[in-house]
């Protein structure tokens, strides 16, 4: 690792300091074209997916409380897949960063925008839908779309805010090996690129101080909120003898598990980078494994259109269907109607409408 504490725990799979990896050139060779594929996979479909998305909430369907959630959750995922072939072609060049840094900065700083803003929005929809099954009758006067478009807002607000160092940390520099070769890299030295133990340790503190921010805030935090909410969810459903087979809560279900799947594999990639990155032993593992994680990470971009769609209904009937009914189906409000003395107003909030 540089002096200056640089680090490519920067889901770009940039594993150039990597000395070691030199012996292992077939290795490397093998990671950049996977994770050259990866991407190219997660932008074609997260593009066209998260479009249609977009197109089919934004302009076609009945503005709801549960539509505004899934429109900025597509919003989020179309921009960061629009900067990904920027990644491509840096894998693609062999590591080599042509864009100048501002597109280096902006490019880092949109995928962990992305990574926040998913995350508080999932957690909002956990405590929305666990609001609705408590309190429906606050649900029914005070849930609006003005409401939803304002705690939007607000999270688009907060995560800018915690993507922000991000902006200012991405650097750009010469490779050690090649000169004509422009890396882009997180410089934790700032605001000297100097070789001084003062830049070492400043560099090591803001290297811990933002991994640690990101593990909490933008995922240990968030997790315990969804596990709260849908535990009060579930319990109060077995309470009053209801199933939680309705479309919408299986669909919301899906994307958060998909979520933390994605993600929670870079998240100890990271801290793993953070306390052995100076361990011989180590850094193959690391090598391989930062790349590997960061892929899962980008497919997690794609994912939630391909949820929409084929969650729910049998297979063969979802391709019967038009895209507009599928989306429709997908996020309906949760407003059935009452069919037996057991159901409580709680289950109508759960309730879709695929009879």
């Amino acid at each position: 690792m540089a002096l200056n504490d640089t680090s490519e725990e920067s889901l770009y799979g940039d594993y150039e300091d990597y000395s070691d990896f030199d012996h292992h050139a077939g290795l490397r060779d093998a990671m950049r074209v996977l994770s050259m594929v990866v991407y190219s996979i997660a932008f074609l479909l997260g593009m066209i997916g998260n479009g249609l998305v977009i197109f089919i909430t934004g302009f076609r369907m009945k503005r709801t409380v549960t539509t505004v959630w899934f429109l900025n959750l597509a919003i989020a995922d179309f921009v960061f897949t629009f900067f990904l072939p920027l990644s491509v072609a840096y894998l693609a060049l062999g590591f080599h960063w042509p864009f100048g840094k501002a597109l280096c900065k902006l490019s880092s700083t949109v995928a962990f925008l992305n990574m926040f803003a998913s995350v508080f929005l999932l957690t909002v929809i956990s405590v929305d839908r666990c609001i609705s099954v408590v309190s429906p009758v606050w649900t029914q006067n005070y849930r609006t779309t003005r409401l939803a478009s304002l705690v939007a807002l607000g999270i688009w607000v907060a995560a800018a805010a915690l993507s922000f160092p991000y902006l200012i940390f991405r650097d750009t520099r010469s490779s050690f090996m090649d000169e004509n070769i422009t890396q882009c890299y997180n410089n934790f030295a700032l605001p000297d690129n100097v070789q001084s133990e003062e830049a070492v340790e400043l560099g090591k503190h803001r290297h811990q101080a933002m991994v640690l921010t990101r593990f909490v805030v933008g995922f240990l935090l968030p997790f315990i909120v969804i596990l709260f909410c849908y535990g009060i969810i579930t319990a109060k459903l077995r309470r009053d003898h209801l199933a939680q087979s309705s479309k919408p809560f299986k669909v919301i279900t899906a994307v958060i598990t998909a979520f933390f799947i994605c993600w929670f594999p870079y998240h100890v990639f990271s801290f793993l980078e953070l306390k052995y990155s100076g361990h011989a032993e180590m850094r193959l593992l690391l090598a391989v494994g930062i790349p590997l994680t960061s892929s899962l990470a980008f497919i997690n971009s794609c994912l939630n259109p391909i949820l929409y769609v084929f969650m729910g209904h049998d297979f063969k009937e979802k391709l019967r269907r038009s895209l507009l009914s599928v989306f429709e189906d997908a996020f309906a409000e949760e407003s059935g109607h009452s069919t037996a003395q057991t159901k409580t107003r709680s289950s109508i909030e759960l309730e879709s409408h695929d009879k």
